[in-house]
């Protein structure tokens, strides 16, 4: 089952952007793709994910997986977010263990959302 890693490529990490520039998401995110993807992963960039105060910042999800977003990420991270996009791929339930997740994923953790359950299921 693959993972998906979203980018926001509209953050601006707190810091107005000179017009012309990209944005430090839209950098992060072609930073994150020139660097190679891991198998099982893909990465898609957003407008988005509602993080503003938290610097750039990225979700990874997965069917049947825990979903994860994460902030205050910069391009020096782009090894630790590829590692750990792979490293969660690899997992049946989205959930790495944690002295196996980058240092970026055990400190920059801003959200962590449940398995989307069914309604018949959510239910019981």
């Amino acid at each position: 089952m693959g993972a998906t890693l979203y980018v926001c490529t509209t953050c601006k990490a707190g810091e107005p952007v000179p017009e012309g520039d990209l944005p430090p998401g839209a950098q992060l995110h072609a930073a994150l793709i020139a660097e190679g993807v891991p198998p099982g992963v893909r990465v898609v960039g957003v407008e988005c994910l509602s993080a503003c105060n938290t610097g750039c910042a990225v979700s990874l999800t997965k069917p049947g997986g825990w979903s994860y977003v994460y902030g205050r990420l910069t391009l020096d991270d782009v090894p630790a977010i590829l590692e750990g996009a792979g490293k969660y791929a690899a997992t049946a339930d989205g959930i790495v263990p944690w002295r196996d997740r980058p240092t970026v994923f055990r400190k920059q953790s801003i959200a962590r959302i449940p398995p989307l359950t069914p309604l018949d299921e959510a239910a019981e």
